[in-house]
C-alpha cells in the first residue's frame, strides 16, 4: 500500500534522502537555458549541468541533488491524458566523478520503496530494464546483477529484469557537434511501476512489453551511467571520470505514490481543477469527457504560463514568448469551451502562485506581474479573435465563391500565425459552416514553420549565452558593461529581464518605465566604451552566497542560488570593480578584447520593460 504523502512531502523526502547521502541541494535553473542553443527551454534536469558533466568543477562539489523546472511542448496535443504535461519538475541526483552504479541503483530502490523515509512504493510492482549491448558496448550485466542482488535481499520474486536495445536504454551524448554526437554517453537502467496493481508478480519480456504499450507500467526513475566518450557520433573509449545522472518526473511520482490514475488527480492539480469547476457558468453544454479534457488543458497551460512568466518570459511572436502566447491562447480557447467567465485565467494564476511561492521564490515575487501579463494577453487575444473572425468569414465567402467546401490550407495557416487562432477554433468554425480543413496539409505547413523557427533559433543564444565561441563570449561580457552603464544613467531601478546573443549582436531587456532619450543612449555608449578603453581585467571568484551578496554583486532572476556562487567582476579588485554579477560565464579576460560598442536600437518590449540591441566592431 502506497503512503498517502502530499506533493510537498514527496519533494522534501526526495531532497532529504540525498542530503543524507552527502549531496548538496542546488537550486533549479531558470526555464530559459543559458548555455544550450538547441532548445528554447530547459527540457531535462541535466541540461543546466552539462558543463559539469563535461568536466568543469561544480562549486557545490561532486554530489548534487535538485528539482529542475522543465518545459516540453512536443507532446502538446497529448496534454489532457493521464500523464502528459507541458511544465514538469524533474527530480535528479548527480555524481560528478564520485559514486557509480552500485550506490546509484541501491539508493534509487531504497528511496522508492522505504516506508520510513522514502516513497513507500511496493517493490513487487517494480520492473527494470537494462542495456542489452551491441558491437561497440557489451551487455550491461553489472547493472542487472546489482538489481538481482537487491531483489533477492528483499525477497522480491519473479522475472522483472529485461535487456533492451539502445532506443530504450542508452542515454545520448550531451553535446552535439556538426559531424555527429560528441561527449559523455552511456547505458541507463530504467525503473517502471505497475500503476494498476493487478499485474502478475513477475512478467515475461513479451508480457512486460504489452503492459508498457498499454500504460499499465509507467517509468518512474532512470539512472544514466556516463562512462563512455563519443566523438563524431562514434564511441572512442571510456571517460577518465565517470558520472551518474538520474532523473524522475515529480508529477508522475506523485501520481504513483498517491495511488491515483493520472497526474491530474494528484494534489498538484486538484486545487486548480476545483477552481476551474467553481468558475463554470454553464454545465450542460458539453460532455463530461470534454469537460475533463478542456479542464486539464487549462490547468496545465496556465501552470506552465505562470512558471514561464516568473522566469521573465514575455508573450511575443518569437522564441520563448511565442510558446507562452500559444499556451495562454490555447488555455483561453478551452476556458471558453468550459464557459468560464472572462479573466478566469487571472483567478487561476492566484491558485498556482500560492501553491508554488514557497517552492520557487521567483513565483511569489512575480505574482502581481504574472497576473497583469495574463490579463493583458487575454485582452489582446479577445481583440485578435474579433479581427480573426472577420478574416475567417472573408475566407469562407471566397471558398463558397470558388464552389469549394475545403478551406485553403495557406489561409487557415494565416489565421493561426497572424491572428493567433488555435487550429481547434478554426476546425470548429469550419464545421459550423460545413467546410472541411486538410489537417494533414496544415500539420505539414506547421512543421515546416517550426523547422524554420528552430533553424533560426539555432543561430541565437536563448536567455543569454549558449556557446563559448570568441564572438559570443565578447558579447556576453559586453552585456555586463551595458547593465551597469544603464544603472548609472537611468537609475538603480534598472534590472535585467533577459538577454539574447547572436554572432552579430547582443539583445538586452531591462526594467525602465520610459523610452530612453538620445542623450541617455549616447551617455550609456560612452560609459561602456570608456571601460573598454581602460582595458579592465575580468575576474571570477566562487563565494558563499551570503558573502557574494554582501559584495553588492547584482542578481535579479529570483533564483534560489546554492550555497556557493560564481561572481564575475570587471576591474582590478572586487571593492572598486565597475561591474559585478552572479553569472555562469564565460567571459573575456580583458575588456580591451571587445572593440567598439554601439547601440543600434532601443525599443519597448512590454509595459515597464525596454530592449536594447547593440553591436561590437573592431
Amino acid at each position: 500500500m502506497s503512503l498517502k504523502l502530499t506533493s510537498h512531502e514527496i519533494r522534501q523526502r526526495f531532497l532529504s534522502f540525498f542530503q543524507n547521502q552527502g549531496h548538496a541541494v542546488i537550486p533549479s535553473a531558470s526555464l530559459v537555458p543559458e548555455n544550450d542553443p538547441s532548445v528554447l527551454f530547459n527540457t531535462a534536469g541535466m541540461q543546466p549541468l552539462v558543463p559539469y558533466l563535461l568536466g568543469e568543477k561544480h562549486p557545490e562539489g561532486k554530489r548534487l541533488v535538485n528539482l529542475q523546472k522543465c518545459v516540453r511542448t512536443v507532446d502538446i496535443e497529448e496534454v489532457g491524458d493521464s500523464r502528459h504535461l507541458t511544465f514538469f519538475e524533474m527530480m535528479g541526483n548527480w555524481s560528478l566523478g564520485d559514486y557509480f552504479k552500485k550506490e546509484a541503483i541501491e539508493w534509487s530502490f531504497d528511496l522508492l520503496t522505504n516506508v520510513e523515509y522514502g516513497f513507500g512504493l511496493d517493490p513487487e510492482r517494480l520492473y527494470i530494464t537494462c542495456y542489452k549491448g551491441d558491437d561497440a558496448v557489451p551487455q550491461d550485466t553489472e547493472t542487472a546483477d546489482i538489481w538481482k542482488a537487491i531483489f533477492e535481499k528483499h525477497n522480491v520474486k519473479g522475472e522483472r529484469i529485461y535487456f533492451l536495445d539502445a532506443s530504450a536504454n542508452w542515454w545520448p551524448a550531451v553535446k552535439k557537434d556538426v559531424d555527429g554526437w560528441s561527449g559523455p554517453t552511456g547505458p541507463c537502467t530504467e525503473m517502471f511501476y505497475d500503476v494498476t496493481g493487478t499485474l502478475n508478480k513477475g512478467l515475461t519480456l513479451d508480457q512486460y512489453t504489452e503492459a508498457d504499450d498499454k500504460g499499465q507500467v509507467v517509468e518512474i526513475w532512470n539512472d544514466v551511467f556516463m562512462e563512455y566518450k563519443k566523438q563524431d557520433g562514434k564511441i572512442v573509449g571510456k571517460l577518465d571520470s565517470k558520472n551518474v545522472d538520474t532523473g524522475s518526473g515529480f508529477e508522475r511520482v506523485c501520481m504513483m505514490v498517491q495511488g491515483v490514475p493520472s497526474v491530474y488527480d494528484t494534489d498538484v492539480f486538484l486545487p486548480i481543477l476545483e477552481k476551474i469547476d467553481s468558475l463554470r457558468t454553464t454545465r450542460d453544454n458539453i460532455s463530461s469527457e470534454e469537460v475533463q479534457k478542456s479542464s486539464r488543458i487549462v490547468a496545465d497551460h496556465i501552470r506552465t504560463a505562470v512558471m514561464l512568466l516568473a522566469d521573465g518570459v514575455i508573450p511575443s511572436n518569437t522564441d520563448q514568448g511565442y510558446i507562452l502566447r500559444r499556451l495562454l491562447r490555447r488555455a483561453l480557447r478551452h476556458a471558453d469551451i468550459l464557459s468560464l467567465p472572462e479573466n478566469s485565467l487571472f483567478a487561476l494564476a492566484d491558485v498556482i502562485t500560492d501553491n508554488y511561492k514557497d517552492v520557487y521564490e521567483e513565483v511569489g515575487k512575480q505574482k502581481e506581474t504574472i497576473k497583469v501579463s495574463i490579463s493583458g494577453e487575454e485582452k489582446k487575444f479577445r481583440k485578435a479573435l474579433t479581427q480573426g473572425l472577420k478574416e475567417f468569414n472573408k475566407i469562407a465567402e471566397q471558398t463558397k465563391a470558388a464552389n469549394s467546401t475545403e478551406l485553403s490550407t495557406e489561409k487557415v495557416f494565416t489565421l493561426f500565425e497572424s491572428f493567433g487562432f488555435p487550429i481547434e477554433l478554426v476546425e470548429e468554425l469550419a464545421k459550423e459552416q460545413q467546410f472541411t480543413i486538410n489537417k494533414e496539409a496544415f500539420d505539414v505547413m506547421f512543421k515546416e514553420h517550426q523547422e524554420k523557427s528552430r533553424s533560426g533559433s539555432d543561430k541565437k543564444f536563448k536567455g543569454g549565452l549558449a556557446g563559448d565561441g570568441v564572438i559570443e563570449t565578447r558579447y556576453h561580457t559586453a552585456t555586463h558593461l551595458l547593465h551597469q552603464a544603464l544603472r548609472m544613467v537611468l537609475g538603480d531601478h534598472v534590472s535585467q529581464k533577459g538577454s539574447n546573443i547572436t554572432t552579430e549582436r547582443l539583445r538586452f531587456d531591462f526594467t525602465h518605465p520610459a523610452k530612453m532619450t538620445d542623450e541617455e543612449k549616447k551617455k550609456v555608449e560612452e560609459i561602456v566604451n570608456e571601460q573598454i578603453r581602460l582595458a579592465l581585467p575580468v575576474h571570477m571568484v566562487v563565494l558563499p552566497r551570503e558573502s557574494a551578496e554582501q559584495t553588492g554583486a547584482l542578481h535579479f532572476f529570483g533564483d534560489k542560488y546554492g550555497d556557493q556562487v560564481q561572481v564575475y567582476y570587471i576591474g582590478y579588485n572586487m571593492e572598486q570593480a565597475f561591474s559585478k554579477e552572479f553569472c555562469g560565464g564565460p567571459h573575456v579576460q580583458n575588456t580591451n578584447e571587445l572593440g567598439k560598442f554601439t547601440i543600434q536600437k532601443e525599443e519597448a518590449v512590454s509595459q515597464g520593460v525596454r530592449r536594447i540591441k547593440a553591436t561590437l566592431s573592431s
